[in-house]
């Protein structure tokens, strides 16, 4: 059986340290399922068509990953496609304490395991929404996205 990890968030947008969690996963993953988490409290700047998008165009040529939209628990969104596992990135201690939290609660409710990668040093100051600020004021923003992802 293969072993499958969603990667959730609201990738908005997605960023060089997303793209760092997915290729290192894939290390130990056979299938990675990026969703994208459709939050109403949030004000996106991208719809989430167009993140849909984005992030299928630039692992268009990977069949190891799928990229689909979600409106509901995560972890319901994980038994609905399947997956074992579910993928977090850690940038800081903030991070970790509420990702733990959400791990113990993930366990009991349906036995899924979190695994948390902790960003590499370099990347830890990108974050979406300061991707999003920078966009706000016409700044280019390549150097925090991955190469070849289309804005």
């Amino acid at each position: 059986m293969k072993k499958r990890a969603i990667f959730p968030g609201t990738f908005d947008p997605f960023t060089l340290g997303h793209y760092s969690v997915v290729t290192r996963a894939l290390t130990f993953m056979d299938e990675i399922v990026i969703g994208i988490g459709i939050n109403e409290n949030k004000n996106a700047y991208f719809p989430v068509e167009r993140r849909l998008r984005m992030i299928s165009e630039l692992f268009q040529d990977d069949p190891r990953i799928i990229v689909r939209s979600y409106d509901c628990l995560t972890i319901d969104f994980a038994r609905h496609m399947e997956a074992e596992f579910i993928i977090r990135g850690i940038r800081t201690v903030k991070d970790f304490e509420y990702e733990e939290t959400i791990a113990d609660v993930n366990r009991k409710l349906a036995g899924v395991e979190t695994i948390l990668l902790f960003t590499e040093p370099e990347l830890t100051c990108i974050s979406s929404t300061t991707v999003r600020e920078l966009l706000s004021y016409n700044k280019d923003i390549s150097m925090f996205l991955p190469k070849g992802m289309k804005i």
